[in-house]
């Protein structure tokens, strides 16, 4: 064959600019290089793979510098985890059995920490062969070194003589599987070239594919999350023309497309989370600063997920209503506002208390992310009405009238035999909280002190956290009456992340959220709702459990086709416009 060296980049360059500049944007997708005897070498099929289905591959090369690593990951869509040579055992706590064969320490680091730090910040992962060895070590699974010596016998080879880009065994595809849908088939013929294997898949993973002999061939996400790892090279497939892989890249590039725009509305948008309660873990000296795993809202948690801002509230249990206990609850609620002050104050470089939504925004400019103070159980306020002004000065932007069990405002939706409603003394608090420009908030409170509340107060009021009762029969749920009623009154509710508000018969997960948001429009309108997770505080659902997963509900909502206005709505737009109006209207400012 001959080839023609002729190249006239001037004719090239003039051909590109003499048409309109219409390039569509494709998903950014990294691919691990396999490091060995000094070189870096990728093999064509998976940049081509990448190149077909729609994305722009780029070659990750093996350095461990952490923040070049978290660096790159900003910048990409998805992330491909690549073939090569064994794992090293060591790394996962293993010693290595004579049957291992090469290993590359350098490629081994760096692959397990990118892996972890991607699934951290939802990048969807696709891994191939030792990628999805990679990706099941990395995230808490067990391997087979070798599935010759450690299994029962396989009954079939796993490394084929025959050419790469064909089949060589059939493997079954799990029933109602993620890659079952992907490949529209229930078993499809693969090729084969390895020796270790998944032997314990990671928590939050399921098996996908099986082989006739019972080795693990696929892996994927059971937590509706974008990662998934198949055994066989589906990479070499298209060097032969065939097409018949192209399905798993094809969905590799409609997540990363999806992740790119979740992402891209996250920097234009505010994303407020109107409800945690972090503030309870303060007595196990966890570290805001870090990735602290007792709690699931930290500096880390908010920038992984793209969370520009939570309220925090001091939460109260509902306690005796002795003088004495009153006055301790007054105390407690200022002493966990002093401590979150105090945990701000430590990272104020990152972080910072707003008071207004236009601190919110002049945060977010900054590059900073934002706290808003709340209060959790009027309880905090005993029988004074002058403490409502004492805490609105602190800074509190909301007080939830009560909790679980009545206090000296109202009647609780728990412990609430006497049908309690607003007491005399609760109506002073509402007007006074009306006057000094704070959020009335109805989460926690039984039915009775919901509408006479609503009659009471001269300002739009707020459910913080509460989800909808049509679709879970909790009574913290508000009726469909209940709903409509607090959009009439121009207020708005906040779809909460707590299980059992969500579903009563399972654990509930990122799309039961979704349901009971869609039904809470459909019965409220879109200006009325948004998103209170209550993380730390029971909040926390499969698919979106911290502050990192926050970025996984705008996914699901375009997933819905809610336009971005929509979105900006959910994400904290129709919560800061009551809490612009009840400032405005207030006298404390």
């Amino acid at each position: 064959m001959k080839t023609n060296y002729s190249f006239d980049i001037q004719a090239l360059d003039k051909e590109i600019h003499n048409r309109f500049p219409n390039h569509k944007k494709a998903p950014l997708i990294g691919l691990t290089g396999n490091f060995s005897d000094g070189n870096l070498t990728l093999a064509p099929g998976y940049y081509q793979s990448i190149i077909q289905a729609g994305g722009v591959p780029v070659v990750i090369p093996p350095y461990e510098d952490v923040n070049l690593l978290i660096n790159t990951l900003e910048h990409l869509d998805g992330l491909l985890l690549t073939g090569g040579g064994d794992l090293n055992p060591l790394f996962l706590h293993e010693d290595p059995i004579r049957e291992l064969h090469s290993i590359n320490p350098y490629r081994d680091r760096q692959e397990l920490l990118l892996t972890r730090l991607a699934a951290n910040r939802q990048i969807p992962i696709l891994g191939i062969c030792r990628g999805i060895q990679v990706l099941n070590a990395a995230l808490g699974g067990t391997l087979y070194q070798d599935i010759y010596a450690q299994k029962d016998t396989p009954s079939i080879k796993h490394s084929q003589d025959l050419e790469r880009s064909f089949p060589s065994h059939r493997v079954e595809l799990a029933e109602g599987s993620l890659l079952a849908r992907i490949m529209n088939a229930k078993e499809i013929a693969v090729n084969s070239f390895h020796h270790q294997a998944v032997k314990e898949p990671a928590l939050g993973f399921r098996v996908s594919a099986t082989a006739p002999d019972g080795v693990i061939e696929a892996i994927e996400s059971t937590e509706y999350k974008s990662m998934l790892g198949v055994q066989w090279h589906p990479e070499c497939f298209i060097l032969n023309q065939d097409k018949c892989m192209m399905p798993l890249f094809g969905w590799l590039i409609r997540e990363a497309r999806s992740f790119r725009k979740a992402k891209e509305l996250h920097q234009r948008l505010l994303i407020l989370d109107t409800h945690c309660d972090t503030p309870m873990f303060f007595n196990q000296h966890i570290r805001f600063d870090t990735r602290d795993p007792k709690i699931k809202v930290d500096l880390h948690k908010m920038t992984e997920g793209r969370q520009d801002a939570t309220i925090m509230v001091a939460y109260l249990a509902q306690k005796e209503r002795t003088d004495e206990a009153l006055l301790a609850a007054t105390a407690k609620a200022d002493q966990l506002l002093n401590e979150i002050e105090e945990m701000v104050a430590k990272n104020c470089t990152a972080v910072d208390i707003a008071y207004t939504p236009a601190d919110l925004y002049r945060l977010k400019r900054e590059g900073k992310k934002a706290i808003m103070l709340g209060i959790e159980n009027g309880y905090a306020i005993g029988k004074d009405l002058s403490r409502v002004e004492h805490f609105r000065k602190r800074g509190v932007v909301y007080m939830t009238l009560c909790h679980n069990g009545n206090n000296d405002i109202c009647g609780s939706t728990r412990h609430n035999e006497e049908n309690l409603g607003v007491t005399p003394f609760g109506e002073q608090v509402i007007r006074e909280m009306n006057r000094l420009g704070m959020m009335v908030d109805l989460s926690h409170s039984g039915e009775r002190t919901f509408y006479e509340t609503l009659d009471i107060s001269s300002q739009p009021v707020v459910c913080s956290h509460s989800s909808s009762r049509t679709l879970c029969d909790h009574p913290r749920n508000l009726t469909d009456d209940q709903l409509r009623a607090i959009a009439r009154k121009g207020g708005v509710v906040q779809v909460c992340l707590y299980s059992g508000f969500l579903r009563t018969e399972r654990p509930a997960h990122i799309l039961d959220a979704i349901e009971h948001l869609n039904h809470m429009v459909n019965v409220m309108g879109i200006e009325h709702v948004g998103i209170g997770s209550d993380f730390d505080g029971d909040g926390g659902i499969i698919g979106c459990n911290d502050s990192s997963e926050m970025i996984n509900l705008t996914r699901q909502l375009l997933h819905e086709r809610y336009s971005e206005e929509d979105i900006q709505r959910i994400w904290g737009g129709n919560f800061l416009r009551v809490m612009q109006q009840v400032q405005e209207s207030g006298s404390y400012k």
